[in-house]
């Protein structure tokens, strides 16, 4: 049953998600704004799920599998990110949240690069 919450949740995020680059107004130049705003959305999506779960335990069940795993997970990562960071923030662990930060979206582009640029040099071949 967990399994179908996530999938269900996720092609609903994922769904959202193409949605929003499709309504979102893309002005010029080279900032990525729909998903800077896809991704300031679900942060703030996540804050506000992660304050019911404190007021309502009863939701740090299959309502997050569905909501925060799935809906949002395929809405954005970054909410999920974010609602990392922050808890760790909030728990005084501020080094971990620093180097999450910064490993996450350092290696995240390492990696993209690396990716990107192995698979166009064997699809150049």
């Amino acid at each position: 049953m967990n399994w179908l919450l996530v999938a269900l949740g996720g092609a609903i995020g994922a769904s959202l998600r193409y949605s929003a680059s499709l309504w979102l107004i893309k002005p010029s130049g080279l900032f990525p704004w729909t998903t800077w705003w896809v991704n300031m959305l679900g942060c703030f999506l996540a804050g506000i799920f992660f304050a019911f779960t404190q007021k309502y335990p009863v939701l740090q069940q299959e309502t997050r599998l569905f909501l925060m795993v799935g809906i949002l997970g395929g809405f954005t990562t970054f909410s999920s990110f974010g609602l990392e960071t922050f808890q760790l923030l909030k728990q005084g662990q501020n080094g971990w949240a620093l180097m999450y930060v910064f490993s996450s979206l350092m290696v995240g582009v390492i990696v993209l690069s690396l990716g990107f640029y192995l698979f166009q040099a064997v699809l150049k071949n």
